[in-house]
């Protein structure tokens, strides 16, 4: 019951999460200058593209911990 929990408010976390501009200075400095916006919003868009992986790799070795866990802890109680 409390993983069905967890689950739940980590999906409305991430189905309600606000966009990010994420831009270094330099990057911000070199994209601004430039008339055309667009090359800044794929820039934005590669950086937050970039930054999921690592959540998505430690949600997912979290995960198999978690199961790994609880079969043993099923196991003894059989």
């Amino acid at each position: 019951m409390k993983a069905k929990r967890v689950l739940i408010t980590v999906s409305l976390v991430l189905f309600f999460a606000f966009e990010a501009s994420s831009q270094c200075s330099m990057c911000r400095a070199v994209l601004e200058s430039e008339a055309d916006q667009g090359a800044a919003k794929a820039i934005n868009d590669g950086i937050v593209y970039l930054m999921a992986f690592p959540y998505i790799l430690v949600g997912g070795v979290l995960y198999v911990v978690y199961r790994t866990f609880k079969n043993k802890k099923s196991q003894q109680n059989s």
